[in-house]
């Protein structure tokens, strides 16, 4: 980047990330400081990013869980064939996809590339199959969580990759089922949850082509969305409630620790 090119996408992110050059600075200070949209944008995402450090320095501090020690991962026949190190990442899988989360995974490796999710329009899509089957009263979801090893199998086998339904129960929402949906140009899988009031909430989830870890914050249409990429996967979490009630949603199964 030099002093003399307009502010880009690059230079916030690079902002954000706290990665801008010295001679960058006061050029996104002075655009920033001109364009309120888009600093209230940056400003959120600091705080999406602070607030996310937090509570995985939080998670990070804490002693590592007996069903994750060595000595009881090797005592696993099963685990064992696998070996220590993937059993204990594995244990903190979001999805089954090879999401590494929880005791390993160090804030500083959170990166917010909220430009590669709007470009490939995942956020929109997530948004809009959420809203699209948020109503469905007969048919919210294809197949059901009455029977959850059919729904994990049938999921599993058409995105490509073995799927395990989280657990939100925590947050007072059981799983309704879910259903397969065009994502892209890839499969995407969604699953549907809903409260004891009615209210429902959606993971969405597609193969990417990215390795890298994002987490950010989309709103459309009364609709929030927690987005990210990790392990060459979109993720969302959406849900028609405010961002103060789906961040620890998102973040705990960011973490994996459902």
């Amino acid at each position: 980047m030099n002093t003399g090119s307009p502010i880009g996408e690059d230079d916030l992110q690079a902002y954000i990330d706290g990665k801008l050059p010295p001679d960058r600075q006061a050029l996104v200070d002075a655009y920033l400081a001109g364009h309120p949209e888009v600093s209230a944008r940056v400003t959120q995402q600091l705080a999406d990013r602070e607030a996310l450090r937090v509570r995985l320095s939080e998670k990070f501090a804490e002693p590592i869980p007996a069903r994750l020690r060595i000595a009881n991962l090797q005592s696993n026949a099963a685990l064992r064939r696998r070996g220590w190190y993937r059993s204990a990442m594995t244990a903190c899988i979001f999805l089954g996809i090879g999401l590494a989360g929880g005791w390993w995974l160090k804030p500083e490796g959170v990166q917010i590339n909220a430009a590669r999710l709007s470009e490939a329009g995942f956020a929109a899509n997530a948004s809009d199959a959420y809203r699209t089957f948020v109503v469905e009263v007969a048919h919210p979801v294809e197949v059901g969580a009455d029977d959850e090893a059919h729904l994990v199998t049938w999921l599993s086998k058409r995105s490509g990759r073995a799927l395990t339904p989280p657990n939100l129960s925590a947050f007072g929402y059981k799983l309704l089922g879910g259903r397969v949906l065009p994502g892209g140009g890839a499969a995407a899988a969604q699953l549907m949850y809903e409260d004891d009031k009615g209210e429902r909430l959606a993971v969405y989830l597609r193969a990417g082509q990215s390795a890298q870890t994002a987490f950010t914050f989309e709103e459309k249409n009364g609709v929030s969305s927690f987005v990210w990429v990790d392990q060459g996967f979109d993720f969302a979490v959406s849900a028609s409630v405010d961002r103060a009630k789906l961040l620890p949603i998102a973040t705990a199964i960011y973490q994996g620790m459902i």
